[in-house]
């Protein structure tokens, strides 16, 4: 099967990022959201985002207009009827996730692909929830997507060969350079980075470094664009926290204990760059 056109569940940062991407790789675009004034946002990121491009001469304005043509905003799931791939990325919500899944699963034709861009919950779990768990898929792509060139592939115990390297191909006309990861949870990338990010505040509390000296350490000493700490206030301290729980519950090991500092943080509603204040003030 051929895929010519990408739906999308979401038009907030992660959605309308992907569909970005997807419009300036050929690729025809349903982006869908709940509400209109949703989908209007989305596309209003899309075109400053694309502008931005432009102003760096890595766009023409032709190209924008291209991407933007390939792009239909809907609210409505019958417009993904042209679809050969649906990728959901909804908020970080089973419940949520599952419920938007289960209503594509009854609205798309029985060949169509569906993926979830979902950072933290089992890609396993989430295709049961469907009819067609061998065409179900995880892409889990890195923000921000039009220029993060990462998208982990994740296999659920039940997905088909034929639909990994249907997803594969499809990231490769994006530009982008694929992993493919069991299903696990916290997947690679987020397994390996967020338990760093929590050693930093053990780090912090023992009172090693200054803020200051442990991001500019991490940094230069391991070539990071952002130290750790910098990195979990413009995450979200709280989402930090809730992935080191799932690690705990998920991994039954003590070395995914959360940070005492970090939960305080989180208990004084001090959740980073967000709220003004993390473990910088902003």
């Amino acid at each position: 099967m051929k895929i010519e056109t990408v739906g999308i569940i979401g038009a907030g940062t992660m959605g309308s990022g992907i569909a970005q991407a997807c419009a300036t790789c050929g690729f025809k675009v349903v982006m869908l959201d709940v509400s209109q004034s949703a989908v209007e946002k989305g596309l209003s990121t899309i075109s400053t985002s694309l502008d931005r491009l432009i102003k760096k001469e890595r766009l023409s304005l032709e190209q924008k207009a291209a991407a933007i043509e390939a792009i239909k905003g809907s609210t409505d799931y019958a417009d993904l009827g042209s679809a050969q791939l649906v990728i959901e990325a909804a908020s970080e919500n089973e419940a949520m996730k599952v419920k938007i899944l289960q209503q594509l699963d009854k609205q798309l034709g029985e060949e169509v692909i569906i993926a979830t861009n979902t950072s933290s919950i089992s890609v396993t779990k989430l295709g049961a929830a469907t009819g067609r768990a061998e065409r179900f898929i995880g892409m889990h792509f890195f923000n921000p997507v039009p220029i993060m060139t990462l998208v982990e592939i994740i296999c659920g115990l039940q997905t088909s060969s034929e639909t990994h390297a249907a997803v594969k191909a499809v990231a490769e006309q994006l530009g982008k350079t694929s992993i493919t990861v069991k299903n696990s949870p916290g997947f690679v990338v987020n397994r390996i980075l967020v338990p760093m990010i929590n050693e930093a505040f053990f780090v912090l509390a023992e009172g090693v470094a200054i803020p200051e000296d442990i991001d500019a350490g991490m940094k230069l000493g391991t070539n990071q664009p952002i130290g750790p700490l910098a990195l979990a206030d413009m995450i979200g301290l709280d989402v930090c926290l809730a992935v080191m729980n799932v690690y705990m519950s998920e991994f039954n090991d003590n070395k995914y204990r959360p940070a005492p500092l970090l939960k305080e943080l989180v208990a004084a509603g001090w959740l980073g760059r967000k709220t003004g204040r993390g473990v910088y003030q902003y």
